[in-house]
């Protein structure tokens, strides 16, 4: 009998499908609806069938590529939805990739065509093709003055397309099978040279068909698409969100506060480092504010441990919560746009404390699980299932397995046709069987929840033989308001330490309040505050076996970012980049002549 911490299946009879069919079958549902800002689901068809038209003018025949290097906005949605009724296997390019990361891709993919967001983009395009020696056409959504002279704008380009009829468009679409290549999407090389991953039609339908099952989203849902369309998650989020005829506002991650309180949505799908900061400057407040913010937490957690624990809360905690809801709790929802239902988290592992605090206030966060691999989601909480620390059960048609050394295996339709031009890569992780090894260390109770430990590359290996993982005592840094970032470094060595970002706006209102004054790099240098950042640190990490307690404490002025090469697109650490950036002080870590000093400035 097979042991049920060992594996689990939700068996479900998937329908095999495409995304044309979803699209068509969507603008048939909802055509004078709007979908996408004031655009319409008719008027996306009119546009997508006048770019698959200009496509096919233009030379890009089904099964050829074509490149998007955009930001979220609409022309993005319009020009995947041309290409996936085109049968063109859409390759999408995060913007914010240097030339020469770009130029490998394009070449990787062989693609004939670019989209690109504007002059800077275009340009960018026109610099990555010629120094991969490629002949691409490529397409602005911005037209005008500043464009390269081979450049098409969006409009022009449309025009080509203007004389198809819609029926022999959508007899096009319906050419589309389950298991042509829909998109290649190329990993964010966090661990190494970014390979393409081949999704079919199939694998992303039916994975949008399993989060509908489990994810009930209706047509007076709305919602706001900022996480990077090029990442796999909010690809698939937003078809799922089309097929169910959801309204969808793009944006931006940079702006992604300011547009739920002005546009109110009802769900959202983010990575955890948008809960993180609402949590930190939650709990970041001072004074008595600061207090009633934590007496309000306090209680909050009290009451989400009950409601976990499947237990009627007492009736004098049910009357202090009613009371923080009253005076924190309320104006954090409202803060949050007033109409939320839930919240989902993806893309890395959502602090247990962070998604508790916001259960106690009232926000649901459904935490889940997948890869671009996996198209992507494999797991998740729902309103019905929920159980923090987790990332839920498998969705419908879905096989988790644990492997004996922990690693996390997956079966299903969503599961790849395999890496692009990558034949002995694709073996390595995919069997004949189709099970997909996922890289990531995880735990699987008997009634199929699904806990993520770490990433099996990310184990730290000390010199004295004892694992560590790293990203739970990242997390437990993290909610700390003063902690920015956090990263676990002791590959080989003797002992862990620990790299840490301060968040320099409640860095600055800890030294205002201990009479400091200086620049982040005076402040973090100053004794004072290190003894305070000290505190901090080993206060969060108490309770921790000694051989996962970090030692040593190293202290970062310039925050991890995308832009300076330390943070993937979707936020995740580049552990290598991190190491090699500051070598020096993790070798001052283990050197004898700083063997007392526990607080290092880089």
């Amino acid at each position: 009998m097979a042991d049920p911490t060992r594996s689990f299946a939700n068996p479900a009879d998937l329908p095999r499908g495409t995304l044309a069919e979803l699209f068509l079958d969507a603008v048939e549902r909802f055509g004078g609806q709007a979908a996408y800002g004031e655009t319409t689901y008719a008027q996306v068809e009119d546009f997508a069938r006048r770019a698959a038209g200009a496509l096919a003018e233009s030379g890009v025949e089904r099964g050829a590529r074509a490149a998007i290097l955009s930001e979220n906005r609409l022309e993005w949605a319009l020009a995947d939805w041309a290409c996936l009724c085109a049968g063109v296997v859409v390759v999408p390019v995060y913007d914010t990739l240097p030339a020469a990361q770009v130029a490998y891709i394009l070449k990787d993919s062989e693609a004939s065509l670019v989209f690109a967001s504007d002059a800077e983009q275009a340009a960018k395009a026109s610099e990555a093709a010629a120094s991969a020696g490629l002949d691409v056409k490529i397409v602005s959504f911005e037209g005008g003055d500043g464009q390269p002279g081979s450049v098409v704008s969006w409009e022009d380009f449309l025009a080509l397309g203007a004389s198809g009829a819609a029926e022999d468009f959508r007899a096009k679409a319906r050419r589309a099978r389950p298991d042509d290549v829909a998109t290649m999407i190329y990993t964010s090389g966090t661990t190494g040279t970014p390979k393409g991953v081949m999704l079919t039609h199939d694998n992303i339908a039916s994975n949008v068909w399993a989060a509908s099952q489990v994810l009930h989203v209706g047509s007076d849902d709305s919602s706001i698409s900022f996480l990077p369309l090029s990442h796999v998650l909010q690809r698939m989020i937003d078809y799922l969100f089309f097929s169910a005829g959801c309204h969808v506002t793009h944006g931006a991650i940079d702006s992604v506060a300011d547009d739920i309180k002005r546009l109110r949505p009802t769900l959202l799908a983010s990575v955890p480092r948008l809960y993180e900061k609402v949590y930190q400057k939650v709990l970041g407040a001072t004074g008595l504010k600061g207090k009633l913010v934590k007496w309000a937490a306090g209680v909050g957690r009290e009451a989400a441990l009950a409601e976990e624990a499947g237990r009627t809360a007492p009736a004098w905690l049910r009357a202090r919560r009613g009371v923080a809801d009253k005076l924190v709790f309320s104006k954090l929802r409202e803060g949050l746009g007033g109409r939320l239902r839930f919240f989902v988290s993806g893309g890395a592992a959502l602090a247990p404390e962070i998604n508790r605090f916001f259960l106690g206030a009232g926000i649901r966060i459904l935490e889940g699980y997948g890869l671009s691999e996996t198209s992507p989601v494999t797991n998740v909480n729902t309103l019905d299932h929920f159980r923090i620390g987790t990332v839920g059960p498998p969705v419908p048609g879905t096989e988790i397995r644990i492997a004996d050394d922990g690693e996390i295996l997956v079966r299903g339709p969503q599961v790849m046709k395999g890496y692009h031009g990558l034949e002995e890569q694709t073996r390595e992780v995919l069997t004949d069987d189709g099970w997909f090894s996922t890289g990531d260390v995880g735990e699987l109770s008997a009634d199929g929840f699904l806990t993520i430990t770490d990433r099996k590359k990310d184990l730290i290996k000390t010199s004295g033989g004892k694992y560590v993982a790293p990203q739970p005592i990242e997390n437990r840094l993290k909610q700390n308001p003063l902690f920015e970032q956090a990263v676990v470094v002791g590959e080989g060595r003797q002992f862990c330490a620990v790299l840490v970002a301060p968040a320099l706006d409640f860095l600055q209102q800890w030294a205002e309040t201990a009479g400091l004054a200086g620049t982040p790099r005076e402040l973090l240098e100053n004794p004072a505050c290190q003894q305070h950042v000290e505190e901090q640190v080993f206060g969060a990490l108490r309770n921790l076996a000694r051989f996962e307690t970090p030692k040593k404490i190293g202290l970062i002025c310039e925050p991890l970012t995308i832009e300076n090469g330390a943070l993937t697109p979707t936020q995740k650490v580049k552990r290598r980049v991190v190491a090699e950036r500051y070598a020096a002080m993790i070798d001052d870590f283990y050197d004898e002549r700083f063997v007392e000093r526990t607080v290092f400035v880089a």
